[in-house]
């Protein structure tokens, strides 16, 4: 198996390791900060509905935001390529983290299960304080999640991938005996389908949170999974992720693709609003393995957008926070009576998109961590870290 340096760790000036222990820049694995770069940005598409529509606008296109044809377009891409591909990519590497953070603990000798719980805990206090701003935070369900993860880590991979696949498509699969209970007026989608409606039934209510869960789990013992088996660092050659990212949005594409149609063609029926989900969970784990091979083949160019990327990943948790910050001021309260559409918040979209880019970059120039990555460092670890970089006698202060 081929390997390349610009694929595996940084050789960048960000500094020495600190002796309490966090990882410094020199050991991140480049491939890993590029996906999770995207993944962060990618999020936000779906996330931003959430800010400035209905909360069935976020399932449901047809249901708030369509002002002219063009929204349609915008709408229907959005559930193509991004709906839960993004989440499902952002879940691989959480899983990918638990493992990473566990194995360096491990060889610095500390208690590895004390200071890993330790840690979702804090995960967990960010994740409520999040949810008090925006309940659409996952934060929280990935603190919760992820001492499943620590436990089961040393799983043998193939039944990894097997219990991640499983868990990962279990609401999909169950959609339609939970669409069993839905009557012919759809009264209990609630707000899940439709905009001024009341709340989902239990049982929508159950099958969204096996749904949600299921898949979040699912994918992490994923990622746990591929980071033993090495595809997620970039150990592979190029043409196993040229396959990989064939086949996977090839594949993906397709069957999601076949969802929108059926949606399209049954006018958002509410009659298929859940069984519509067999297809997307079945396209989302090939298109998100597609995505991530994609990425790892374009990391191993270096140039200065795909540095950016890798910024925007070594920054994730502040740059989701501060989406949340940003398309709630904006989105939520600024701009409540404007009568927002998908081709306007897309236009949104890409302005946020840009400004983390150059800021996560930015700041990155001048400081080993973001803001809050370097809060959750010192908590943590619970001694203050290192924050600004050290400038070499030969560089440029």
């Amino acid at each position: 198996m081929a390997k390349s340096g610009r694929l595996g760790r940084s050789t960048s000036r960000s500094g020495r390791r600190h002796l309490s222990g966090p990882v410094s820049a020199t050991e991140r694995i480049l491939s890993l900060d590029a996906v999770r770069g995207v993944a962060v940005l990618g999020i936000l598409p779906m996330n931003a509905l959430a800010f400035g529509l209905e909360p069935a606008a976020y399932f449901n296109v047809s249901a708030d935001g369509i002002r002219q044809p063009f929204d349609w377009v915008v709408g229907v891409a959005t559930m193509i390529f991004i709906n839960q591909k993004m989440m499902a990519l952002f879940s691989l590497l959480f899983g990918v983290g638990v493992v990473v953070f566990a194995d360096r603990a491990r060889a610095k000798g500390r208690r590895v299960v004390w200071l890993s719980l330790w840690r979702f805990v804090l995960l967990l206090a960010v994740g409520l304080a999040h949810t008090a701003l925006w309940d659409g935070d996952v934060l929280v369900l990935y603190a919760l999640c992820a001492p499943i993860v620590l436990l089961v880590r040393k799983l043998p991979t193939g039944l990894l991938i097997g219990s991640g696949v499983v868990l990962a498509l279990a609401g999909s699969l169950a959609a339609p005996l939970f669409q069993r209970t839905v009557a012919a007026d759809g009264a209990e989608l609630g707000d899940y389908w439709f905009t001024d409606a009341g709340t989902k039934s239990n049982a929508v209510w159950g099958w969204f949170l096996l749904d949600v869960g299921g898949r979040a789990l699912g994918l992490m013992l994923i990622g746990v999974a591929l980071y033993r088996l090495g595809i997620v660092q970039g150990q592979r050659d190029n043409e196993y992720y040229r396959r990989m990212a064939w086949w996977g949005l090839g594949a993906g594409t397709t069957v999601t693709a076949a969802e929108m149609v059926l949606r399209i063609a049954g006018d958002w029926s509410p009659d298929h609003a859940l069984t519509g989900h067999v297809l997307t969970g079945l396209g989302t784990i090939p298109m998100a393995l597609g995505y991530m091979a994609l990425i790892i083949t374009w990391n191993q160019r270096d140039s200065h957008l795909i540095e950016r990327f890798r910024n925007a990943g070594r920054m994730a948790l502040t740059n989701y926070l501060a989406q949340t910050i940003l398309g709630v001021t904006m989105l939520t309260w600024w701009w409540a009576d404007v009568g927002l559409s998908r081709t306007m918040i897309a236009a949104w979209i890409l302005g946020v998109w840009g400004l983390q880019l150059w800021w996560s970059t930015s700041w990155l120039d001048r400081f080993r961590y973001g803001p809050f990555e370097w809060a959750w460092r010192c908590a943590t670890y619970r001694t203050r870290q290192p924050l600004r970089r050290e400038v070499r006698a030969s560089e440029p202060a």
